[in-house]
């Protein structure tokens, strides 16, 4: 079947990169693919750009198995048809969390760091100066309010940052709505890897309640302030820094 993106997410896509610089003449870019709706829209995006755009670049999708034993089969056969390169890592992080889970049920952001450490080093063995990861507009609010809510800070996600190891980081979808990216998913029936691919559905712990709220908070601003997202699409570029309470040097 072929895949076919909307214009607006082909638009957003290229807008987005030329205003950061996200991909360049030459780039060889490793691309997160967990088998969700955002990383597999990401990488189709990738490759109708690669196809579109008057520069040349190469990417190489990677999915990162974590050792439960998951079955990427129809993900694997998928990047076979649409012709993605694709590799699967197997790696041994359930194992080594299980332990640490017990004691820390911050176990989201335990595998999502083990997974961007183990993608860094791949990025690196494999010749890549850049990695792709599949954050969406609503990734970069929802982490906005939880840092700003629970953790005091004024941060979130940004579209292009260089790593400590000198990896380039890049996210082409971060001004995209999630339902956009959902709504291409299924309407091009792609094989998305749901909740079973998830670790914390192993574990007999308490699902962490703070994104869930927030993004029913965000809901139910939304529907008050149907502008709220692009607004703060907006604002996350027009920062008066020297308005909030610091210190001078």
């Amino acid at each position: 079947m072929e895949i076919k993106l909307s214009k607006k997410i082909m638009s957003k896509l290229g807008k987005t990169n030329a205003e950061f610089n996200l991909i360049e003449e030459g780039d060889k870019i490793l691309v997160g693919l967990s088998g969700g709706k955002d990383s597999l829209t990401m990488v189709h995006a990738l490759k109708e750009q690669q196809r579109r755009a008057a520069f040349k670049f190469e990417f190489i999708a990677v999915t990162v198995g974590y050792g439960m034993g998951e079955n990427f089969d129809r993900l694997i056969e998928h990047c076979k048809e649409h012709e993605i390169p694709h590799i699967i890592h197997d790696t041994q992080i359930f194992d080594l969390a299980e332990e640490k889970i017990r004691k820390n049920s911050s176990f989201c952001s335990f595998f999502s760091r083990m997974r961007r450490g183990t993608l860094y080093g791949l990025a690196e063995k494999l010749g890549c100066n850049k990695l792709a990861l599949g954050h969406h507009l609503d990734d970069a609010v929802e982490s906005f309010f939880m840092n700003f809510i629970y953790n005091g800070q004024m941060r979130s996600l940004a579209p292009k940052y260089k790593a400590g190891n000198g990896l380039i980081v890049i996210r082409p979808l971060i001004q995209m709505r999630e339902r956009q990216l959902a709504a291409a998913a299924v309407e091009n029936s792609m094989p998305t890897v749901g909740d079973e691919a998830c670790p914390a559905m192993r574990f007999d712990v308490k699902m962490p309640h703070a994104r869930a709220s927030t993004k029913e908070m965000l809901a139910k601003m939304e529907k008050e302030f149907p502008s709220l997202f692009t607004s703060l699409n907006a604002a996350f570029k027009n920062i008066s820094v020297d308005s909030f309470f610091m210190k001078e040097d």
